[in-house]
């Protein structure tokens, strides 16, 4: 990997630059770029931008709001809002240091763009001169782990199908040096993971599930052992319990879950991390056909507990359940599950906040200090306990579609994955929606790397080297 992205320059070069100067709501600004923002109505509030010609017409500054207080992340929109040049950040103050290496990722976070399938105008590029002090190589690779994440996302279901997701595991492993295992088909059966075939099974022989597992260090048993575990539904219909169309038409982001799972398993290897790693991935497609499993089918799971199928739209916790089992054969020091588990998750908080699921208080801790630090948010809901019984079936261990007198899906399918969650270490879910409804400049309509940030951060922290 070079040493700077792309879309940045060397301090030495940015003697050209255009400066983005930040401004506060309220603050008085001299000369004309003062006349000028009183002309154009720029107040200094949070993301208004305003660029500032010279006598030739060529910009000579850039004046971007703050409000009262500058969020690094509002450089995220600079890229599509800016027209083409060079450009370095004016930031003054004790924290500018650490702002201006924040805003440097947000801006190239916010140049993300899916052209796969799309030829886009040729406009001229943005750059920004690299903050002194940068570390360039890591800000390249966080940004990377979350294009991959997006662009996986992003890609239809026709072009990112369970051996696709494959494919792209086997390059991380392979650029790693980690071992790659993968059972796919009916082989699910003969190695115990029933729920995984159950669910992926009504697919397309080719599309056929599978479970995906790296490992990486693992003769180092001197190091502490992470395991990431992602759901890989690359396609929900819904089974037999169709969806209707509103509901189906972006499900080829549920396999979201997988794409952060690999690329922070990427970015755990690529920064040599003290650790040991396993990544562990399900990917099915959730489809229908004459044997698609039913309402009313009681599944097994890998770690003996049978499951009473109460909905087939309720199948990401199925498969998790089976690899979240495998996880915990490993001994984990630490498990971090992530899943576009439930809409309900969405009902509660949004599309911009994930909930967090975690019983261990030490991880909860480190996981928002981390968030907040990188912001990257997340927000710690409960395992509450008084709706455990929501889980209870009559004629097998528990029930996939909790009781609707407990109301809180979201908690209820987390309640669920506890019972599967590895016994030894601490783990947490990140029920993640992994999208971007809404198009605004540095954010997209489509892919959205959530809480991938946050969880890399917290690592480095949690295993210094």
């Amino acid at each position: 990997m070079s040493a700077l992205h792309p879309l940045l320059v060397a301090a030495a070069d940015g003697a050209d630059a255009v400066p983005i100067r930040i401004v506060s709501a309220g603050q008085t600004l001299d000369g004309a770029a003062g006349r000028w923002a009183a002309l154009n109505g720029f107040e200094g509030k949070a993301g208004q931008l305003l660029v500032v010609a010279g006598a030739d017409g060529a910009a000579v500054e850039v004046l971007l709001g703050a409000g009262r207080a500058f969020d690094p992340m509002t450089a995220r929109g600079l890229s599509a809002r800016l027209p083409g040049g060079l450009y370095r950040l004016a930031l003054e103050g004790e924290a500018a240091h650490q702002a201006a290496h924040q805003a440097t990722l947000a801006f190239l976070l916010g140049a993300y763009v899916f052209d796969r399938y799309k030829a886009r105008p040729e406009r001229a590029p943005v750059r920004l001169v690299a903050p002194e002090g940068l570390d360039a190589v890591e800000v390249s690779r966080i940004v990377a782990a979350c294009a991959l994440a997006r662009e996986m996302v992003d890609t239809p279901a026709a072009d990112m199908g369970p051996l696709q997701i494959e494919t792209i595991a086997r390059e991380i492993a392979e650029s790693a040096g980690a071992n790659i295992a993968v059972t796919e088909g009916d082989a699910l059966l003969d190695d115990n993971y029933p729920a995984i075939h159950a669910v992926g099974r009504a697919a397309a022989p080719n599309r056929a599930p599978r479970l995906i597992e790296i490992g990486w260090k693992l003769d180092q048993t001197q190091l502490p052992l992470v395991a990431l575990v992602g759901k890989g539904v690359v396609f929900d219909t819904g089974g037999l319990d169709l969806k209707p169309a509103a509901g189906m038409r972006n499900m080829k982001k549920d396999m979201g879950g997988s794409a952060h799972a690999l690329a922070l398993g990427r970015l755990v290897m690529q920064a040599d991390l003290p650790v040991r790693l396993v990544v562990i991935v399900a990917a099915v497609e959730n489809a229908v056909s004459g044997d698609a499993f039913r309402p009313g089918d009681i599944l097994n799971s890998r770690k003996g507990l049978t499951i009473e199928v109460g909905n087939t739209d309720a199948e990401g916790r199925l498969i998790l359940a089976d690899a979240l089992t495998r996880a915990g054969e490993h001994e984990p020091d630490l498990t971090l599950d992530f899943a576009t588990l439930t809409g309900a998750a969405r009902i509660a908080l949004g599309p911009e906040l994930p909930p967090l699921y975690t019983d261990d208080e030490t991880l909860a801790g480190q996981l928002l200090t981390a968030a907040a630090e990188v912001r990257d948010p997340m927000w710690r809901m409960p395992l509450w306990p008084g709706y455990r019984a929501a889980l209870d079936a009559e004629i097998a261990d528990l029930r996939n579609d909790p009781a609707g007198w407990a109301q809180a899906g979201s908690v209820t399918a987390a309640l669920f994955l506890q019972k599967f969650a590895p016994e030894t270490g601490a783990w947490a879910h990140m029920d993640i929606f992994a999208w971007n409804p809404r198009a605004r400049p540095g954010w997209p309509e489509g892919g959205e790397a959530q809480a991938l940030r946050a969880c890399y951060a917290m690592l480095k922290a949690r295993y210094p080297g």
